[in-house]
Order: structure tokens, then sequence, then C-alpha cells
């Protein structure tokens, strides 16, 4: 159930393998036993149960995160602590207090006999340090990290004068923690110009575009081919997630701690555009199916969508799966009766088996443990892609927290429940780093960025244009929407029964719109409405005016 030591954590470099030695080589030998505990109990303030760290005060699992000659943590233990300790306090503060703890220690060792052990217990240190910026480079962009980074480093190079391994180790740490830092902040900078876009969910129409426009179809036919572009554009997006980004989603719904550990929710656009990016191909599926004129042609779109989902299913590619079924489960889609009367549903109804939502998905957790399988075992890229729901894993996120408290009656850190979170983050990280072998489409994935998508008050006239209300509800929504029609649409309509077909292109309308004087001015091509503007005109002299040939009165 618990996260286990593997191959996968980051490794003793060869950097300090010499200087470690057979009995300094960074792991923790059978004989030196854990610090601070056994196997059945606890020692000082860490609990151990069944040989795994359990529960401890927060002092206590500091001590417990620092080397000590004899002493060199778990890789897991690592890789967990940085990760939940940001819950209870920032990680300047905890390398302040690494800081401390390794003075501590180095007094004693100078002041011993053993002094010969001083440089060995400085490789461990940077061993540490150098995983710490490795897993969480972001950690070091605040200020007062980087100068505790700088801090630690210049300590412990004081005693590596004869040849100067230690400098070099740490030389090649800082470069790759810079190069690591400004890589991320060119990456921050270019989201942030972009964010804009991704918010409003790109260009969205409120009303139906010239049936002439390119639909899917008319970009991509092959569901195969769609549904291998849509796994790039997920793995681009998961891959600028990181493990600090979703333990965030404890760290800011915890009311017992005031500290904003890598910054504020605005420092959370990853997590962001990645579940917009998920709204934004439901509604694009939606947008595809309800444009459609004719019914024979929605069945065609309704059965390609299908058969896309199905094969993102057996790709790995569950979070643009459920995006696909979600967007043809959304009301303007789902009662087009008479469309899906036409589709042949067998295959859409075996996804929507695998989504059930009963027993908490149990249907697609076992696809995803089946999948998660294969993964492991992969001898190619393309068996190793495993995209999880990513709402749904925020979701397990959540509730693990919630469920469990941080604190034991005692007084302890719960790192039990630390230790099932990280396990599930270290998973998610694991699938997020696979490289995508399917080759890159920039025409298909442009349209999937780009292509304009409706509101849903949109997708709804377009629904009911297609197919009439057929009960009191949605006729009275068909009204509602009727009514909130921009009358200037229909005013621009009317005034080309009065003008001559070459003033179409330019039209003004006047009137009082909501008990408001508003000019409203439109551009018309071949009758399809291309752009309007409302604005507020300016005082006029007089109160009595009189239209001209290009103004009507409303």
């Amino acid at each position: 159930m618990f996260l286990e030591p593997q191959e996968t954590m980051p490794q003793t470099s060869v950097v300090f393998s010499s200087i470690l030695g057979p009995s300094c080589s960074g792991q923790v030998q059978p004989g030196m036993g854990e610090r601070g505990g056994g196997a059945g109990g606890g020692s000082g303030d860490l609990i151990f149960q069944d040989g795994r760290l359990i529960s401890g005060s927060l002092e206590a699992l500091m001590e417990h995160l620092v080397p000590t000659v004899d002493y060199y943590p778990d890789r897991t233990y690592i890789f967990t602590f940085l990760l939940s300790s940001r819950v209870f306090m920032p990680p300047h503060d905890l390398l302040a207090r690494v800081g401390q703890i390794c003075v501590e220690q180095r007094q004693q060792l100078e002041a011993g006999p053993e002094k010969a052990k001083l440089k060995c217990f400085s490789a461990k240190i940077v061993q540490l340090l150098k995983e710490w910026t490795e897993a969480f480079p972001y950690d070091f962009q605040d200020e007062k990290a980087m100068a505790e980074l700088k801090a630690i480093t210049h300590r412990v190079t004081q005693c590596d004068e004869e040849n100067g391994t230690v400098k070099k180790a740490i030389a090649q740490m800082t470069q790759s923690l810079l190069l690591s830092l400004a890589a991320r902040s060119q990456l921050q900078e270019l989201r942030e110009k972009l964010r804009p876009l991704a918010v409003d969910k790109g260009p969205i129409l409120k009303t139906k575009p010239p049936a002439a426009q390119k639909d899917i179809l008319g970009v991509c036919c092959d569901p195969l081919v769609l549904a291998q572009q849509l796994t790039h554009i997920e793995l681009d997006r998961v891959s600028s997630i990181h493990p600090e980004d979703l333990m965030q989603i404890v760290s800011h719904m915890d009311s017992l701690d005031n500290h904003r550990c890598r910054g504020d929710l605005t420092k959370t656009y990853s997590l962001e555009a990645y579940d917009n990016w998920f709204n934004c191909l439901s509604m694009l599926v939606a947008t595809e199916v309800c444009r459609v004129v004719k019914k024979k042609h929605r069945t065609r779109m309704l059965e390609f969508f299908i058969d896309v989902a199905r094969e993102c299913f057996n790709i790995g590619n569950f979070n643009s799966m459920m995006a696909i079924i979600s967007g043809m489960n959304l009301s303007p889609v789902a009662r087009l009766k008479k469309t899906w009367s036409k589709v042949k549903t067998a295959k859409f109804d075996v996804l929507e088996h695998h989504m059930d939502p009963s027993s908490n998905f149990c249907n697609y957790r076992t696809a995803l443990q089946g999948a998660t399988q294969r993964s492991q075992m992969a001898n190619s890229s393309r068996e190793k892609i495993v995209i999880p729901v990513f709402n749904l894993f925020v979701k397990d996120i959540y509730f693990l927290h919630k469920i469990h408290t941080n604190h034991l009656p005692n007084g302890h850190i719960n790192f039990k429940k630390f230790w099932e979170i990280s396990r599930q983050i270290h998973e998610f990280m694991t699938w997020t780093q696979v490289e995508c072998p399917f080759e890159k489409d920039k025409k298909i994935q442009s349209y999937l960025l780009t292509a304009p998508i409706y509101s849903e008050e949109a997708l709804f006239v377009a629904s009911f244009e297609s197919e009439g209300p057929e009960n009191h509800m949605e006729k009275d929504s068909w009204k509602t929407l009727s009514f909130a029609v921009c009358p200037v649409c229909l005013f621009m309509k009317m005034c080309l029964y009065f003008l001559p077909e070459d003033q179409h292109s330019q039209v003004g309308v006047r009137g009082l719109i909501h008990g408001f004087r508003l000019d409203a001015h439109a551009v018309l091509l071949r009758g399809q409405l291309i752009s309007t503007a409302l604005f507020m005109p300016e005082v006029e002299k007089t109160r009595n005016w009189s239209p001209n040939h290009n103004e009507v009165t409303m």
C-alpha cells in the first residue's frame, strides 16, 4: 500500500562513490538500524510499525532527514518528507533547520576523535541537497532558500581542502539547479503571456458560424490519429505539473496552517491550465456535434467521437476519453434523441460502463490498474502511457487529506497519511515523464487547441434548431433563449429587406436597449452576421433626431 524503496528514486551519484566507500555509501546498512527507533516501537519522538515510520514530531522527522556518519535516510523518505513538510512549514525554514542540525553534528565530529569521518559526513549532506534540488528545484527560487543553501554548502566545503571533490560536486549541483530554475522561469513567463487565452478557453462562439467553416472531420477523419494527437497534448500539458503543485491541493486546504509554500493559488497555473484543457475538449466535442445541420452528418460525428474515445482508452489516455464522453453527455448533445437513434451505441455503452461513477468509479479504477501494470512491464513507450482522469486523481488526494488528520492525538504528525499521498503523487509523476511515441501533427493539434467553441447558451440554441423542444421544460428553455438573443441581431436581418444589397456590408442600428440609448453597428456578409459593436453615444444636442437610411429606430 505504501511507497517502497525502488530504483526509480534518485541514486547516489558516481561523484560520491569514492568518498562514501563501502561503509559510507549513502545507503542504510543492515546493522545501522533506523535513526531514532526500532522495528516494533518508538525511540525518542519517532514511532515505527513493522519497520516503517508511521508518526513522529516535526522536529524528530527533520532530524531523521539529515544524514550522520553511519546513516543515510531512505530515498522514499527523503521524497515523502520534503514533499509533505511544506504543509507545515515553507521550504526555506526547513532548509534553515537542516543547516542547524548539520552544524551541530559537525561540531560533535570536530570535537571527537574521528575527525576523518567529517569528509564522509559532508559528502552525505551534499548528496541530500543534490536530491532535494533535483526533486524540488522550485523550492530554491525563493531567495531565502537559496541563501540557506549557500550557507550550508559553504560550511561543508571547509573540510575539503585536499582534492576539492566535495566542492566539485557542489558546483555541479548548483549549475544544474540554476539551469533548471532558468528553464522553469522562461516557461512561467510564456504561460503568463498565454494565461488570458487559457482562462477565456479560446474563442467562444455565441452564434453559429457559417456552414462552410471547417469541422474536425475536415481536419482528421481517422479516430486513431486524433486519439494520438490528443495524447500528445495531454502529455505536453501534464508534464508541466510538478509534485509541489499537487501538494498545494493539501497545503491550501489546511485551515490550521497559514503558510503558503511556493506562492499562493496564483502559482497553480499548471493545474488550472490542465483542468481547463479538459473542459475545452468537452465543449469542443459538443460544439462539433451541435453545429452540424444534417442529422446524417451529426450521426457520423457522434460515431466518430465514440471511436476516438475508444482509441484513447486503448492507448491509456483516460483523461481525453472522459472529456469526450462528458462532451457527448452534455444536455445539448444528449437531448438529440432522433440523432442518437441512428447511432450504433454498443461501443458507447462499453465506454460509459468503464466510466460508470457507481462504487467510486470502480470500473475505471480497475482499468487504470490494468494500464498501470502494463506500463510497469512495458517494453515500448506506447505501452508505458498512462494518463489518469485528472479530476478524479485530485479528488482522491483531496479526500485522502480530509479523511485522515495531519496530527495524531499525541501531537505527532500522521506520517502514515503522507506516505500514501506521496505514493500516489510519485506514481502520477512517473506517468507524466513518459515520452510520447506518436508523430506530432501540427495541423490537427492547432485545430484542437484553437478551434472556436460554443458557449453553453449557443449549444442549446444550436441543439434546439437541429431538433425542436419536445417537452414543457425544453419549450420554456427555448423561449428564454430566444428572448435572450440580442435584438441587434434581429434588426440586422430586418435591415436587409429595406436596403439595397450593396449596402448590406455596413448597417447601423440605434435605439433603446434595456432602457438605455445605445448605438449598435453590425457587419454582415451575404446575410451572415460577422461582428457587432455596442457603445454609448455622445450626448446629443437635441433629443429629437431622425434616422437616416442606415438607421432603424428600435
